[in-house]
């Protein structure tokens, strides 16, 4: 997720664009209400935008900054947010958070280490899911996914609470139009939470969707899923947004956005290029810190 150094959102504050080297989101907090203080958000690139690895060319190092990773075993807590009945993707997603972790591609992001050499460990879990029937409508602030996170009354803090969203519902911060999802974090009750927003491709499928007929049948699902790989990986290698990154503020995700290297077609035509949890996956790969390249999985040239 790209630093967003020159424009972030309206709802949260106004920022004159800086150089990479004035980049530092560690001081870069603001508050938001409920008594929480919260970090510009990093957001997921739309798909014309993909990361420099997919453009060919000279590709910047990614470098340590100082910030804690998330070590141990980081959890995923999923909140379903609008009108998700009779959908797959309730199935779906949760075989995904189930299989990810320990993963050859999770495994990408055990390249990355704390201040005390800790290494991430590549393993995840799945924490559950509770759902919020349109607390906030269907178009939501910063301010109101927060909210809806706090709602939730979260108390991990070594875990990644993911607000979900219906086709029908948008953020009004730039949803389909200048991001596809995004990750940061806020003291909530006085714990350093962190959260994103993954919101349904199906909303824009030439925005924020790879394909329109996918693996697991439903490309809404199946989207999000690739989303919620990229918003994860950066949110465990730069939980506080002062750990991980190049000097263009590109997080580990960012640098290989829209590329996926080798793909297998499924019976139904479409493309994957993954396999866990019982399904195939078609997933952007990850930034290996220590080869300073993209990899489909730990080790994989392609």
């Amino acid at each position: 997720m790209k630093f967003a150094s020159c424009v972030i959102a309206a709802s949260l504050f106004a920022s004159a664009c800086v150089s990479d080297e004035d980049i530092d989101p560690a001081t870069s907090s603001q508050s938001q209400g409920l008594g929480s203080e919260t970090r510009p958000k990093h957001e997921h690139p739309m798909k014309g935008d993909k990361g420099e690895a997919g453009k060919g060319g000279h590709t910047t190092a990614i470098s340590y900054h100082g910030g804690p990773v998330m070590t141990g075993t980081p959890s995923i807590h999923y909140i379903w947010y609008g009108n998700w009945s009779g959908n797959t993707a309730t199935t779906i997603l949760t075989s995904f958070a189930q299989g990810i972790g320990g993963s050859p591609y999770e495994q990408i992001n055990a390249t990355y280490y704390n201040a005390s050499n800790v290494h991430v460990s590549g393993a995840v879990s799945y924490a559950g899911s509770t759902n919020d029937n349109y607390s906030h409508g269907t178009s939501l602030t910063d301010a109101q996914i927060e909210q809806v996170v706090a709602a939730t009354n979260p108390t991990d803090t070594n875990a990644i609470y993911m607000v979900l969203t219906s086709a029908d519902v948008t953020a009004s911060s730039g949803f389909c139009t200048q991001y596809c999802g995004w990750h940061t974090d806020a003291t909530i009750n006085g714990r350093d939470i962190k959260y994103a927003f993954i919101g349904n491709p199906d909303r824009c499928p030439s925005a924020c969707e790879e394909q329109t007929t996918s693996p697991n049948g439903n490309a809404g699902a199946d989207g999000m899923a690739s989303i919620i790989a990229h918003e994860s990986e950066e949110a465990i290698s730069d939980p506080d947004l002062n750990a991980w990154y190049d000097r263009q503020g590109a997080e580990n995700a960012d640098k290989c956005a829209w590329t996926f290297g080798n793909e297998s077609t499924a019976s139904n035509g479409s493309k994957y290029n993954q396999t866990f949890g019982g399904r195939n996956w078609l997933i952007q790969r990850n930034w290996n810190a220590s080869t300073q390249g993209c990899q489909r999985v730990l080790g994989s040239t392609n």
